[in-house]
């Protein structure tokens, strides 16, 4: 399979914060999922990419062609859709697609109408009168008048209603069923990717900690939990994180290494949520 989207070993220094060797890939046809804690370099990785800052060393591809050599070409095939206000607030939607536009060689009006009906988009409002939903909406309808084989998203779906929040998600499902598009999803939400993402990339302290498909991902690791007398036993097991909980505790584990300690003690265990793997890999990684 083709790869979309792929980084090599992406290093970026900033006073206070790097990037360290950041490399993954992302396949013709799937959503990936980017997930952090706010600070890990999700943001940062996606302008490396964008060229919104240069790298200092490594190498970005795009359908399999170096991003930095051919940089105009390749942006007409990108969509970016992030969390800030990036359109002419002052001038109506219409008006912001008619400059828009412009900078597309493969701009479709009927596709980009098409869409401004499916989504509700008030065409003559202003910008700064629509809500924060509405404007995400438009960001996507402009990425897909394009015909944009790469989607990358930044924070969607932050500050969105759970009702919009899953209206959005429904919107990516559909677009993927175009196997020659992938989406690039950055969010903290975790719960949104659970629904939508393929693929799940984690980024901690500007590195990469893995990159796997989410089916593997949430198979691969276990919550055992049981009553406080059974702490000692479990904790010199090495789990990857244990707490205290009102009903004893909870040790997260590689479920590998937990097979035997589970029918050895008899122990209740749980698949983790996304969320909660991201939240005990970096209590994990914080208590070093």
């Amino acid at each position: 399979m083709e790869n979309i989207l792929e980084l090599d070993n992406v290093c970026k220094v900033f006073q206070g914060f790097a990037l360290q060797n950041v490399s993954f890939s992302l396949e013709k046809g799937y959503i990936m999922g980017f997930i952090g804690p706010n600070g890990a370099g999700k943001s940062t990785t996606i302008r490396c990419i964008m060229d919104l800052v240069h790298i200092d060393s490594g190498n970005v591809k795009m359908f399999g062609v170096d991003y930095y050599k051919n940089l105009k070409a390749l942006k007409q095939r990108i969509g970016f859709v992030y969390d800030q206000d990036v359109f002419f607030e002052d001038l109506s939607v219409e008006k912001n697609k008619k400059i828009v536009s412009l900078f597309y060689d493969t701009w479709d009006d009927d596709i980009f109408y098409r869409y401004v009906n499916e989504f509700n988009i008030p065409l003559t409002k202003p910008m700064k009168h629509l809500s924060k939903g509405t404007k995400m909406k438009f960001a996507l309808a402009v990425a897909l008048s394009h015909h944009a084989e790469l989607i990358i998203m930044d924070e969607p779906t932050t500050g969105l209603d759970p009702i919009f929040r899953r209206e959005l998600l429904d919107i990516l499902k559909d677009i993927i069923k175009n196997k020659d598009r992938s989406i690039f999803f950055s969010t903290h939400i975790t719960t949104d990717l659970e629904q939508v993402a393929d693929f799940i990339t984690f980024i901690l302290d500007g590195k990469i900690l893995f990159c796997k498909k989410i089916k593997e991902l949430l198979e691969h690791y276990v919550i055992i939990t049981g009553s406080l007398n059974l702490k000692e036993v479990v904790q010199a097991f090495q789990p990857i994180s244990l707490k205290e909980t009102l009903l004893g505790f909870e040790a997260f584990f590689e479920t590998s290494r937990a097979t035997k300690i589970i029918s050895k003690y008899n122990l209740s265990f749980k698949k983790p949520s996304l969320e909660e793997i991201m939240y005990y890999l970096v209590k994990s990684n914080n208590n070093k």
